[in-house]
């Protein structure tokens, strides 16, 4: 008989042991056991006995078997419709519209590879900057940052422009995803991701839950931050990050491919060989024109996924790609369930009432420690507690309020400091799981960079990004104001 794998088990256990701990006061029952349930999807999501998405779905499946995402009032309601209201909630994370765009992210990847303008334009890219890695590096992460002020979406920014393109220039040194990953493709993915993490916080713009987040602070404490309130509050945070965070990368997850001089002259070549764009190519190239002009200039009439299942629809019908492709892309659709389920999940923590539970505790933690040291605190446990959210959106309107006014009741504390050291960490807070943000799916799901690098490099670079917040952000923010 075949023995268990201790990855199966290990979540099981968890899931039981904090199941089995007495219920915390001012806690209903049913939220413990979703928490409990939630930890056990999150360590599977850490072990991966089984893929991702199958995880995700086990978990949304038992709560809503188990009736968990609802209290004993509401189900004893008689006009409560439990099983029509369960099955509602279990398919909620399909309508999010991250979750198409992410998607969508994947059919324009699809489009410049089968097209062959991916190829063409990473080419361009090693031929200009492919001497070096670094230097690959540091375009990537000027590409988004170029990008940024422009697109409120980092999923259609990096998920939708950038990694479509970037996704081609591995292949041309060798780099596949398994055991070439590191040659080099490794290392350009997780630049690719940091960089639009710490553009997401540079700039008010290029998040949309930063334009949720300053409608919170004024409702919540009455203050208004401008566009360039929040650029100028950022910027010496923004400026060490992005000047560092190519090499960075480089030394911390080294590419073995440090750079090559036939390389550049291979690719001149090879553009040569491809010769003049086929109809394909300027089609596929129009399109992506298309969606990036409506994605920074539409936002007001027009949704940013709207426009990319739009351009989808119009790379179908132009032949761009076929049905068939779409149908037989896995990694599309793998995440597509994948983070729909994690979305359904986070949701159901507010929904049951844990997060705001779990944050009023951690407030009355906070009671009698110094101004400054409550401020960092506040931060770092709304930096940390993103673990539990698969969007940046929920967590901003279900916690920052919460800390706003936790941190706003303590005498002393320079609210409007508090206000934008909460709301910067919205965009860096993406780089710490694989489902932390729109992107992350989306670099997680290319197979560049392996579970247990993901995780890990998520908890190093979040650390630092949150350090150089504090250690820099805190003191500059406290000579503005």
């Amino acid at each position: 008989m075949k023995a268990v794998p201790w990855r199966v088990v290990l979540p099981v256990l968890v899931t039981i042991i904090i199941a089995l701990i007495p219920t915390p006061e001012d806690l209903a029952p049913h939220a413990w056991y979703y928490f409990a349930i939630f930890v056990g999807v999150i360590v599977g999501l850490i072990l991966e006995p089984l893929p991702a998405a199958a995880i995700g779905l086990i978990g949304v499946v038992l709560i809503g078997v188990l009736g968990l995402a609802f209290s004993p009032e509401q189900r004893a309601d008689p006009g409560f419709d439990l099983p029509g209201e369960t099955i509602r909630w279990m398919l909620s994370g399909f309508s999010n519209t991250t979750v198409w765009l992410i998607f969508a992210a994947f059919m324009f990847a699809m489009g410049y590879e089968k097209t062959g303008l991916g190829r063409r334009v990473a080419l361009h890219l090693v031929q200009r900057l492919g001497k070096r890695t670094l230097g690959l590096g540091y375009a990537i992460t000027l590409s988004d940052l170029i990008l940024a002020p422009f697109t409120p979406s980092n999923t259609a920014r990096s998920g939708g422009t950038i990694f479509p393109i970037i996704r081609n220039i591995p292949g041309l040194y060798g780099s596949e995803p398994g055991p070439t990953a590191r040659k080099i493709g490794a290392y350009i993915m997780w630049t690719a991701l940091a960089a639009t993490c710490v553009t997401s916080s540079m700039f008010l713009t290029a998040l949309a839950p930063n334009l949720l987040a300053i409608e919170l602070v004024n409702k919540t404490v009455n203050l208004q931050i401008t566009w360039t309130q929040w650029f100028v509050g950022f910027l010496p945070v923004g400026v060490i990050l992005l000047a560092a965070l190519p090499y960075l990368v480089y030394k911390l997850y080294p590419p073995e491919i440090k750079g090559s001089s036939e390389v550049p002259e291979w690719a001149r070549q090879e553009i040569a060989q491809m010769g003049r764009l086929s109809r394909q190519e300027i089609v596929m190239a129009l399109l992506a024109l298309v969606a990036l002009v409506l994605w920074i200039l539409g936002r007001d009439f027009i949704d940013a996924t709207t426009v990319a299942l739009g351009v989808i629809c119009l790379m179908l019908i132009l032949n761009v790609v076929k049905w068939s492709d779409v149908l037989a892309n896995g990694p599309a659709w793998n995440v597509l369930v994948w983070f729909a389920t994690l979305v359904t999940l986070a949701g159901g923590l507010n929904r049951v009432g844990f997060i705001v539970w779990f944050s009023d505790r951690a407030a009355g933690f906070l009671e009698g420690l110094p101004v400054t040291l409550v401020m960092i605190s506040l931060v770092a446990l709304f930096f940390f507690i993103h673990y539990f959210f698969a969007s940046i959106t929920a967590q901003t309107t279900a916690v920052l309020p919460v800390m706003l006014a936790v941190g706003a009741a303590v005498p002393g504390m320079p609210v409007t400091m508090l206000a934008l050291l909460l709301c910067y960490s919205l965009g860096i807070m993406g780089i710490i799981t694989p489902y932390a943000t729109g992107p992350s799916p989306i670099y997680y799901g290319s197979g560049f960079i392996d579970r247990r690098a993901f995780w890990l490099l998520g908890l190093v670079f979040g650390v630092i990004f949150l350090a150089v917040l504090l250690v820099v952000g805190l003191p500059y923010l406290s000579i503005l104001y």
